[in-house]
């Protein structure tokens, strides 16, 4: 993935020195080894080993007509810059070409990048409690408009503006409710290989890039469409 238009979770482990070049060719050479000698099955690609994950599911939330021919699927950081740079930029295109016109359905699945992004995991987790009352895309668009605002605070204040019941909203945001499903999108998104925001997906077919323009999502999606 383009890391000039996608983010990724920085890891922190220490660094450790080889005591020698001779020592690095081995390793490269016995890796390589290992991977001519790997059995043909164990070597997928993750957009061919997404099996059931990349289908609608009754836990998701499908904007647009839900017998589309496309899904256009989005792993998403609400505090991530590049997916509101997504938000803002391509999205909308989208939604007024294809999503408006009925030829393509949207899903939003959550991938907090949690090392870097301190207010991710309680955004998705604000989004499914604004969900459990109807107002799932709603509340997703306001967390992107309002990005830099983002906290628990606004999270209840967000609610009450967009006309949820507050006390219920509440009480699923405190409990922590929805962790295990944004857990789950997250697991999920790193088993099809997904390693920054946004990640995103035509029916299967992975969008190279990141938050790329509104030609390179029209590209993949009439090809699907045509098929």
């Amino acid at each position: 993935m383009d890391e000039n238009n996608s983010e990724s979770q920085k890891n922190d482990g220490s660094k450790f020195l080889m005591p020698s070049a001779v020592i690095v060719a081995g390793l490269v050479i016995a890796a390589a080894l290992i991977y001519v000698f790997l059995p043909a099955k164990q070597a997928v690609a993750p957009e061919s080993a997404s099996g059931d994950i990349l289908e609608i599911r009754p836990t998701d939330h499908v904007l647009g007509n839900p017998a589309a021919k496309i899904t256009l699927f989005e792993y998403g950081d609400f505090q991530c810059p590049y997916c509101g740079k997504l938000f803002n930029d391509t999205l909308p295109q989208i939604r007024e070409d294809y999503i408006r016109t009925g030829k393509v359905n949207m899903v939003y699945r959550h991938f907090p990048l949690n090392n870097i992004h301190s207010e991710a995991q309680k955004a998705a987790e604000s989004a499914e409690c604004a969900g459990e009352q109807g107002k799932f895309w709603e509340y997703h668009d306001n967390l992107y408009q309002k990005q830099t605002e983002l906290g628990i605070d606004n999270f209840k204040m967000w609610a009450v503006s967009l006309g949820l019941d507050a006390a219920k909203f509440n009480s699923c945001l405190d409990s922590g409710k929805y962790a295990g499903l944004v857990n789950k999108d997250l697991a999920e998104g790193i088993s099809l290989g997904i390693d920054g925001t946004p990640a995103s997906f035509v029916n299967s077919r992975p969008v190279p890039g990141g938050a790329v323009p509104f030609s390179s999502f029209k590209k993949i999606i009439d090809e699907e469409l045509n098929k």
